[in-house]
């Protein structure tokens, strides 16, 4: 079913959190750049679950696996099911989109696209080009978006996809971004109600509007990416996950919350992945 419709606690406010670029292994030794990703993930949902953070749903924005495989997507839901909220996912380009199709429904995680709420809706776009890091949004995704747009006039709309629209200042990494992404900026012009559009991908945070629509990207539950650097560089922050309010009358009120800093230090002198 790709449309669900969610009644959250509040109506004048959904609260939502976004985890992003997990990068999980079927093993739960698996590492990334020294970094046990599974262990890191589970230290963000116990640090959220620690917290008593209210939120009515979550979002998980791609790259939730490092492997491609069943395994690592089992592991995503064992580790998320203490959030004890509806979880809505894209893939990354470290994901297999169709096997994500197949297996998130068996591990109790919906499969919905269009996620509609009181005075808002939740759009979750497919931007992965199998196989390579870039991204790119395929006319049937533009079509779905379209639709959408078209037929909730009245609510404001939220976005979501794994690859930036604009550049976040890192020379490697904006070089890996949305390669069409003008295709839906120009959507977007014409549905003046889209007031975020929020993405993973590039390990840091950015925030920026453009156009009146205001563009976020979230730490990852991993590794983290030094921002403004031109060659890859990791930065020793901490793993992150983003928590936002959505208002009724279309404000948006986010923080990001991380780990101590140097918590899950990757290997000092990597130069990619």
């Amino acid at each position: 079913m790709d449309t669900v419709s969610l009644s959250p606690a509040h109506d004048a406010v959904v609260r939502l959190l976004q985890i992003s670029d997990s990068h999980l292994y079927a093993e739960e030794d698996g590492r990334l750049l020294g970094v046990r990703t599974a262990d890191s993930f589970n230290a963000v949902i116990k640090a959220i679950v620690d917290q008593k953070l209210s939120f009515d749903l979550v979002l998980a924005t791609g790259d939730l696996s490092q492997d491609y495989s069943t395994g690592s997507y089992q592991r995503f839901a064992q580790a998320v099911r203490p959030l004890a909220k509806p979880l809505f996912w894209l893939p990354g380009n470290h994901d297999d989109g169709p096997l994500m199709r197949n297996v998130m429904p068996e591990v109790g995680i919906s499969n919905a696209r269009q996620i509609l709420l009181p005075h808002w809706q939740i759009i979750m776009l497919d931007t992965q080009v199998y196989g390579v890091p870039h991204g790119w949004i395929k006319p049937d995704q533009l079509s779905f978006l379209e639709q959408c747009l078209v037929s909730q006039p009245d609510r404001f709309t939220l976005i979501c996809l794994h690859h930036h629209c604009h550049p976040v200042g890192c020379g490697w990494l904006d070089q890996h971004d949305l390669k069409n992404a003008n295709h839906l900026l120009d959507l977007l012009a014409r549905h003046p109600k889209t007031r975020l559009v929020l993405g993973g991908h590039v390990h840091q945070e950015y925030d920026q509007v453009h156009n009146g629509i205001r563009f976020l990207t979230s730490p990852s539950t991993c590794i983290q990416f030094m921002p403004g650097c031109n060659d890859f560089t990791l930065d020793d922050a901490g793993p992150g996950w983003r928590y936002l309010q959505l208002y009724a009358d279309g404000h948006v009120a986010t923080q990001v919350w991380r780990l101590p800093t140097g918590s899950f230090l990757p290997e000092a002198f990597a130069t990619g992945y």
